[in-house]
């Protein structure tokens, strides 16, 4: 009897390490598809008419990219932006280089990425200064950092001169011009 015992218990323990094993590859397995759907690049935006949330939104695409959308604490108004009135609020900001509009949200785990996309209009000829506030609250060193712009007519200006100040350390590449381009044309771009 004392044989038998001994012999059901030495197969429970071998049933129950088996399981614990199985249980164990499953949550390594759980794991690594996780860490596996993990993005490593991301699309920031800021868009004050919806253009460049457009050319956004097909960027991340192309790219696989998680997708950001950097928002004013003070959203924008029709007011604010025109450019025609010396006192409106984004030719105040844009007269002031050293302007750093607050922004109201944050990118969570900014440090999964390794490329970071950043969008935005062009604005008297370079970047809209709460870009700048956006790349300063984040440590960008070593990432690749790939501006991209929409525009009314003008090209990128002096953007990467009063960009890269922001983030000396990042990686920065030449922006890309993504005003009215198609899905299979910024494929083509960003190849």
């Amino acid at each position: 009897m004392r044989r038998i015992t001994m012999v059901l218990s030495v197969a429970l323990a071998v049933v129950l390490c088996a399981c614990a094993g199985n249980k164990s590859q499953q949550e390594s397995q759980q794991s690594n598809n996780e860490n596996m759907e993990k993005k490593t690049t991301l699309v920031a935006y800021f868009s004050a008419t919806g253009t460049t949330k457009a050319a956004a939104e097909k960027l991340a695409q192309v790219v696989d990219a998680d997708l950001h959308e950097i928002q004013p604490e003070q959203p924008y108004t029709d007011a604010d932006l025109d450019w025609h009135n010396q006192q409106s609020r984004s030719s105040v900001e844009m007269k002031d280089k050293s302007s750093r509009p607050a922004i109201k949200n944050k990118v969570e785990n900014m440090d999964q990425y390794t490329t970071v996309y950043i969008g935005y209009p062009i604005w008297w000829y370079i970047a809209p200064t709460i870009i700048n506030t956006f790349v300063e609250q984040y440590n960008l060193e070593g990432k690749t950092v790939i501006p991209f712009f929409t525009s009314g007519g003008s090209e990128a200006g002096e953007t990467m001169k009063y960009l890269t100040p922001s983030a000396p350390k990042a990686n920065w590449k030449a922006p890309i011009n993504l005003t009215g381009k198609s899905q299979n044309e910024i494929e083509k771009l960003v190849k």
